[in-house]
């Protein structure tokens, strides 16, 4: 498994688990911490907004660091630099001999007045 396909897993998981927590929240303050009553929960509604919101930030920044890491694993000696598509199409043209088949005479040139 490439280093490339690690990070597109790991950003991957970390995007479905922002959109998570940015779908839990409320605009209007409401959200997860709004359905959440009483005094008696663990931590409280106060707690449940700090949370959210310090997950939303971390987050976020986990998937900006993931992304700056990923695009610096293409910059590597083991990685290909050159397109396939191209080495593809220029092998067969390459190998084809440009000289006339030996049984087809050669054109005439005219002569000279």
């Amino acid at each position: 498994m490439s280093t490339f396909s690690i990070f597109l897993v790991l950003i991957t998981i970390v995007c479905f688990l922002l959109i998570v927590v940015i779908m839990v929240q409320n605009p209007k303050g409401g959200g997860l911490s709004s359905t959440i009553s009483g005094t008696q929960m663990l931590g409280g509604v106060q707690k449940t907004t700090d949370f959210l919101d310090k997950s939303t930030w971390t987050l976020a920044t986990i998937l900006i660091v993931l992304i700056l890491l990923s695009s610096l694993s293409f910059t590597g000696s083991l990685n290909d630099t050159g397109s396939k598509i191209i080495e593809k199409t220029e092998a067969p043209a390459a190998t084809t001999p440009a000289a006339p088949a030996q049984g087809t005479p050669a054109p005439a040139t005219p002569a000279a007045k």
